[in-house]
């Protein structure tokens, strides 16, 4: 069977006009970092009866799938044909075609949340301090509060000595108990850039009453200026949002676009069966396994913005966000529309019946085909953390020319 293609500039314009689309490239993670189209998802070829249809919900969602000449494409497609995809396209000429069009290829994984946090910071000037400045203030025992907005088992790896775990989406809802002194400078950190942004540029957004920084470059920055990191640290922020942070987290998602739903506008979004609709959980991991609502996988806020790529594939679908306590569902939210997501808000739900039991986790991959990221573990080369940063450094200007994105920033 010849599989159809689709051209590179019928691409762009599903982009550009947010038709529904999951351009996936097939190649193992590590040769996906290399290069790819800014919108593509990686989902290797091996993997695809593992993800595809918890990553690709919807069977007759258009797929267009593509790789660097290795010729895996025609066995990837049967695959999909397996498991009932039935609208599966090549890429016309592969990556070659889409670099002989004049279009860009992005390094790295993750790329397009990369490039929107780079964009955040060069619009809203998100304020920052060096790793000398954060050292002189622990030095000097300044009232500051250290929150480290990675994953727990990140924090729990390596973290600027006296920081707290405080990942991404739960910085609003616990930035009160973790700093309850208005004058205390609340320093947000991650392992490079964007996750840091993202949180300092959080906590501004809805109006805490405190200085708030990043930690310029994160533990990269740390570790290149040569300031010793802890390991094995267990430190955890507890609950305790400043006041207002309710009713702060909800207009921030109103300025954004983004729309509150009930029971009954779910129920109508779910009919649609044109359309993908993607629902996350984005509280954190034990609350969901202690109760969640039925049809909504989990996805922790934070984490859900820097790996949208990974979680949705489909650019142009739609995804309803539900969380207890509504602020996390909210500022992540936020920052979904602002990448160009469709995202709605789900009010309430809580008190009826609710599913039991953990998040369903992917078997994670062979590790000698796993792109190992510049900013994690203990041993990575300095060349190579330096390369990483300047290589963000260059995404505003890599999103001007590619010309694609559809981001805002409000």
């Amino acid at each position: 069977m010849t599989l159809p293609t689709v051209t590179p500039q019928d691409i762009r314009s599903a982009l550009l006009l947010r038709w529904e689309i999951a351009l996936l490239d097939i190649r193992q993670e590590a040769e996906f970092a290399t290069g790819h189209p800014l919108f593509a998802a990686n989902m290797a070829a091996g993997r695809i009866t593992l993800e595809a249809e918890l990553r690709l919900p919807r069977k007759d969602v258009p797929i267009v799938l593509c790789d660097n000449g290795e010729g895996l494409v025609g066995a990837a497609s049967a695959q999909f044909r397996a498991l009932g995809y039935d609208n599966v396209r090549a890429l016309a000429g592969g990556l070659e075609g889409w670099r002989s069009a004049g279009y860009e290829l992005f390094q790295d994984v993750n790329s397009y949340a990369k490039a929107f946090g780079e964009l955040v910071e060069a619009r809203r000037h998100t304020p920052s301090l060096s790793a000398d400045e954060v050292a002189s203030l622990i030095a000097a025992k300044a009232n500051i509060a250290i929150l480290d907005v990675r994953r727990f088992d990140e924090y729990a790896t390596m973290n600027i000595p006296g920081s707290v775990s405080v990942p991404g989406a739960e910085l609003v809802l616990r930035a009160g108990h973790a700093a309850p002194d208005p004058d205390t400078t609340i320093i947000v950190n991650c392992a490079g850039r964007t996750r840091s942004i993202i949180g300092t540029q959080s906590l501004i957004n809805a109006g805490l009453p405190n200085k708030v920084r990043a930690l310029r470059n994160g533990t990269i920055g740390w570790t290149l200026a040569r300031h010793n990191l802890e390991h094995g640290a267990d430190r955890r922020g507890g609950v305790g949002p400043f006041d207002g942070a309710s009713d702060n987290a909800r207009d921030v998602a109103y300025r954004a676009g983004v729309r509150r739903i009930g029971a009954s506008e779910l129920a109508a979004l779910r009919q649609e069966a044109h359309r993908t609709l993607y629902r996350f959980d984005v509280r954190e991991a034990d609350e969901y396994a202690a109760g969640h609502l039925a049809g909504f996988r989990h996805y922790a806020g934070g984490q859900l913005v820097q790996e949208i790529d990974m979680a949705a594939p489909v650019r142009g679908a739609r995804i309803v966000l539900t969380d207890d306590r509504s602020i996390r569902a909210d500022m992540t939210a936020s920052w979904l529309a602002q990448m160009g997501w469709e995202v709605y808000v789900l009010d309430g739900g809580y008190d009826g019946s609710l599913e039991v039991g953990p998040p369903q986790v992917l078997p994670k991959g062979d590790p000698a085909h796993r792109y190992r990221r510049p900013y994690e573990g203990t041993d990575v080369a300095e060349q190579a953390m330096q390369a990483y940063l300047e290589w963000e450094y260059g995404l505003v200007d890599q999103l001007r020319r590619d010309g694609t994105h559809g981001f805002y920033v409000i």
